[in-house]
This record gives C-alpha cells, structure tokens and sequence, in this order.
C-alpha cells in the first residue's frame, strides 16, 4: 500500500537486485557466509506518483545500533551552522524556545543552536548514537518517533517552537503517522522543517547509489504536497539545497492556523509534471540509464586492472555499498576503501567484503586511484587530498557517468 495516498496500484520500474543492507558493515570474515540480502527493488504507485520500496525491513535490525554519524564530515558540519542561524534567524527564536529534532544522530545540528540559547531536544532511536549525543551536552530521548513518541515528548518537555526531521521521513514506513507525532510536539504556530533527498535530483543526476533499504520512500514536492494534504498541513516554503546530491527543506505549518501552499511550492509541483514526473516512461528511461551505468563503471574499473593499476574506494557511504552489489566490484577490482568514521575503519562493506582502512592507507599503499563512492562529498575529499593528486593521484567519480579527475 502506497505510504502517501493508500493505493495499493504500485508498479516496479527498477530491480538493484539482492542487496545486503546498506550499514550492515561485517566486522570479520567469519560472518561473510551469513550475510542477509534482500531484494531491492523500486516501485511507483499510480494514483500520487510516489516512489517507494515495498521490501520492508524490520526498524529494530536498520537503527536500533547504527554506525552512521553525522559529525564526520566538514561539509555537514557547515551546513548545520548555515542551517542553524537560518531557522534561528527566518521563525524569530528567542533564548529558551524549544527546538526538537527527530532522528538527531549525534547531535551536530542541535549544538548549533546551543549559542543563540536556544533549548535542544533530540529523539533518537540508536542508542548508541544517543549516547554519543549526550556525551556532547545534548539531551537525548531514546526512541523510535511516531505519533505516540510525539505525544510523549509534549508531556515531558512542553510543545516546541520548531520541529526537525532530517534525512527520516523518508526512512518511515508510517509517514501520516510521523507528521501527527510531529504534530503533537509543536506549537499551534510552529513549524515543521524537514530535509529529505529530492526525487528529481536522484533521476536528473542518476543517483541511484541513494537507493537503499533504509531510504522506503523518495519524494517529489508533488508527493509531499499530497502528504501535506492528507494530514492537515502545507508547506510555507521551499528550498534546494545541495547536500546529500540534493534535497528539499520544506517548512510546515498546519492548515487550520496559517494557510496553504506557497507560491514557490506549486511551480515547483507544476515543474516535475512538466518533466515528466507523472509519466510512467521517465521511470524506465532512468533505470535504462542505471543499467548503462553499471556497464560504464565497470569497464572503467576493468581497464584499470587490466594496466596494472591500484584502486582504492574513497568512502564507507551507504550509498557505496548499493553502487558495489550492483556493479558486482569486489576486492577483484577495489583492493579496499578508506573511511574516517572509527566505527567503520576495522570492517567489511557487505556484500563486496572490501576493508574499511583509515584514509592514511590511501597513499600508504600507494594507490593509483580513488574510487570516490561518497561522491556527494567531493569537493571536500579533493581539498583534503591535495597531496595525493599531487603525487599523482586520480580520482574516479562513479556518478552520473564515471569520470577521471
């Protein structure tokens, strides 16, 4: 059943084939003949357009321990900043309002707001992930979020001014019931700001490597307005913004007290129709160029083994790991790949087996290319990297088409 309107007309446009799950990084070769795949495969309902997985995997196995943290990267360190000062700035906040933020990892976001005195509350199901978070000063209750975590919260803490949900609406197999937990937290004025990866960015730039069994759902502003429209909210505004390959911040605010949909929001929806969103054929165009793409990489990939030549993956993402299963790239054309994550560095990437080294490895192995499989973070693993493309290093980036750089 389609997790936006509730048709149950769902149509496969894409398989990835079996894949093990994008986190589940093997931490020795002892559990290589255990591994678990699943199929992966990517759906479009009829009736509202959204593009979903049906595969579902039990919450508890994708989050309850989770090795992805967002404190790692100088680019999402940025962008929390940016993001901070502009929610800060745009609704007003004043020292002692509550902002509360769903799926808060490690609290990187939260922090930001520390020194405009701003009260935090993060909700975070991994908790691990919490304890780091409050090993840092964030406040952080352990859950997994819905409508009854939300009304949870609003006992305990009060109503907050803003709710965040980053990167986790789309990991929600229950979205209307997220949106009312959301509800339930927030002030009969505030408003909600999500950030979820953008449909038309992942066809337009075949990023296809963001598919994975945590991401259930990709959503088009026109998904999300429906969204909105099903549980008594619209969205105020929109922005593009670049992380992740690209995504939407939308702000949300219920109906009954401030409106509808703005302007912006019903180009944007009158935009994709205009390319072709509500059109079966855009769908099978874009999983014609996935396959393409698959045979690119790996023809690069065999020519450079072919010459003699050492590659390296750049990145432990777990988009990487839907771009290795997919391709079939193992230790026979990657030897390994580096990370900076400490809770990666030691294991093996599922499904391909290759190890997870420290970025030192890099040049101490005396690669001749970097596989870059955290693409998204390009610029930045190239200024950190200086030395190594001036000894005559080579970076491949995998997507849309592969490239030498």
């Amino acid at each position: 059943m389609c997790r936006v309107c509730g048709g149950t007309k769902l149509t496969k446009f894409l398989s990835l084939g079996p894949t093990p799950l994008a986190n589940a990084f093997l931490r020795s070769t002892d559990e290589f003949p255990t591994e678990q795949f699943y199929p992966l495969d990517v759906y479009r309902c009829e009736g509202c357009s959204l593009v979903q997985l049906l595969d579902l995997i039990d919450p508890e196995t994708l989050f309850s321990h989770y090795i992805y943290v967002t404190g790692t990267s100088e680019t999402v360190a940025a962008h929390n900043r940016t993001y901070a000062k502009t929610i800060v700035d745009l609704l007003k906040l004043q020292p002692g309002n509550l902002v509360v933020e769903v799926a808060s990892n490690d609290g990187s976001l939260l922090k930001c707001f520390k020194p405009y005195g701003i009260r935090t509350l993060g909700v975070e199901p991994a908790e691990n992930i919490s304890e780091l978070a409050r090993s840092q000063g964030i406040e952080t209750f352990t859950r997994f979020f819905n409508s009854t975590t939300g009304r949870e919260v609003q006992e305990v803490y009060g109503a907050a001014e803003v709710v965040i949900a980053n990167n986790v609406l789309a990991h929600v197999d229950d979205t209307p019931d997220f949106l009312e937990g959301c509800k339930h937290v927030l002030k009969p004025d505030g408003l909600i700001v999500i950030e979820v990866p953008y449909l038309r960015d992942l066809l337009d730039r075949l990023e296809y490597d963001t598919i994975y069994h945590e991401h259930l759902c990709y959503f088009s502003v026109t998904t999300l307005m429906r969204l909105c429209d099903r549980v008594g909210l619209f969205i105020k505004r929109l922005e593009h913004v670049a992380l992740h390959g690209g995504s939407l911040r939308v702000y949300l605010g219920r109906r009954e007290v401030q409106g509808s949909h703005a302007d912006t929001v019903v180009d944007y929806s009158a935009a994709e129709t205009e390319a072709g969103f509500e059109n079966m054929d855009r769908y099978e165009r874009f999983a014609a160029d996935v396959a393409v793409n698959r045979q690119a990489v790996r023809s690069l990939l065999e020519k450079l083994k072919f010459d003699g030549k050492v590659v390296a993956g750049y990145g432990a993402p777990a988009k990487g790991n839907t771009l290795l299963n997919y391709c079939g790239i193992d230790t026979q054309l990657v030897s390994f790949t580096v990370d900076q994550n400490p809770m990666k560095i030691g294991r093996y990437t599922p499904g391909t087996h290759l190890p997870v080294l420290p970025v030192a490895a890099l040049r101490e192995r005396q690669t001749d290319f970097a596989f870059v499989l955290a693409w998204n973070f390009e610029e930045e693993i190239r200024r950190q990297q200086r030395d190594y493309a001036e000894s005559g290093g080579r970076f491949i980036i995998p997507i849309p088409e592969p490239r030498v750089v």
